[in-house]
């Protein structure tokens, strides 16, 4: 995408400060979606990918833009649709005439952030193409595997309310979403300052407006790097493993839980819950982790691992109503 006209920042900066500057941004352009910007940060620090799921209109598409405006990077948004085909995701070898031979030409999912619009819509064969890319920062074509770029991240969008056209996501990609997070709609007043939003952009002739600087992605990697570096007490992460584990065998912490879950989460949910936890410690401005971060990611990490039970999805029970027994259930050092 073209970047707007944006001074670089020096990546010998100081990061966290540049993360805040980052935030104030978005929040200046995503209103009334606090915990969706916090969820973007969350995995552009702990490098994992994020699934949306709310209604149409809730500034999803905007959100991954303005995040790639404050960025040094390019963006790509891909729109699902029940007829695509994996080689519009990775490209193919396209025949040169001029030399007689076949050419590898890349698809989208060549640039740094990936914006998988309504990504239920897509059959199974350009899943698993996109799932490749999301686990092993690769793509294959043919015989030959192609690298994807370092600072790679995926943000999918899903409408709970449309289901006629769509496909369930598999199990083991929805396990490769670092984080899902559920957005609802704003309150009235938020709605008023989105119309003036909306106004001045349309008086500007523009969708976003542009920040004042932008971060250099070896910002980026630093911060990651501070981030794996905090403190997590031995305490907090027996915490950890202790919720993960209370989702596999949860008799000996509630007899409701043992009855709603049937599956519970992979330790791909306890990297998730440790790293989410990292990223919320380090952008609050602490050099250790809490349980109050535990319990802050773990929503987001948990519920699109849990596969509930017939009975317990029949009765009304979602996987939010299992996360909240396991925090109030699971002590906390």
């Amino acid at each position: 995408m073209n970047k707007p006209a944006a001074d670089s920042i020096s990546s010998n900066g100081n990061a966290l400060a540049v993360f805040k500057e980052l935030r104030r941004y978005l929040n200046t352009q995503i209103l009334g979606q606090p915990g969706l910007v916090e969820s973007l940060l969350v995995a552009l620090l702990a490098e994992g990918h994020l699934l949306i799921e709310g209604p149409p209109g809730l500034a999803k598409t905007r959100a991954i833009k303005a995040l790639a405006h404050g960025l040094e990077c390019d963006f790509q948004r891909v729109q699902f649709t029940p007829d695509m085909l994996p080689a519009d995701l990775t490209g193919s070898d396209i025949y040169r005439p001029e030399d007689g031979g076949f050419r590898f030409q890349r698809g989208p999912l060549f640039h740094n952030l990936i914006l998988a619009d309504e990504i239920n819509r897509a059959p199974a064969k350009v899943q698993s193409a996109l799932l490749e890319a999301m686990a092993e920062r690769q793509i294959s074509v043919g015989l030959t595997t192609y690298a994807l770029p370092r600072l790679f991240l995926v943000m999918a969008t899903q409408n709970p309310i449309e289901h006629e056209g769509t496909y369930p996501l598999p199990e083991a990609q929805l396990d490769r979403f670092m984080l899902h997070t559920l957005i609802d709609y704003p309150d009235r007043e938020t709605t008023r300052l989105i119309m003036d939003l909306a106004r001045r952009e349309a008086l500007e002739g523009r969708e976003l407006t542009p920040p004042a600087q932008t971060m250099p992605q070896e910002l980026v990697f630093a911060a990651r790097a501070e981030a794996l570096n905090l403190t997590l007490a031995p305490s907090v992460a027996d915490y950890i493993a202790a919720l993960v584990d209370a989702t596999r065998r949860p008799e000996p912490y509630s007899g409701k839980l043992k009855e709603w879950l049937r599956w519970g989460a992979s330790p791909r949910a306890a990297i998730a819950i440790e790293r989410g936890a990292r990223a919320l410690a380090w952008l609050d401005g602490r050099d250790y982790v809490s349980p109050e971060d535990v319990q802050a990611i773990a929503p987001d990490a948990l519920r699109h691992r849990l596969l509930l039970d017939y009975t317990a999805q029949a009765r009304g029970i979602v996987a939010q109503d299992c996360v909240n027994a396991l925090l109030q259930k699971v002590p906390a050092p």
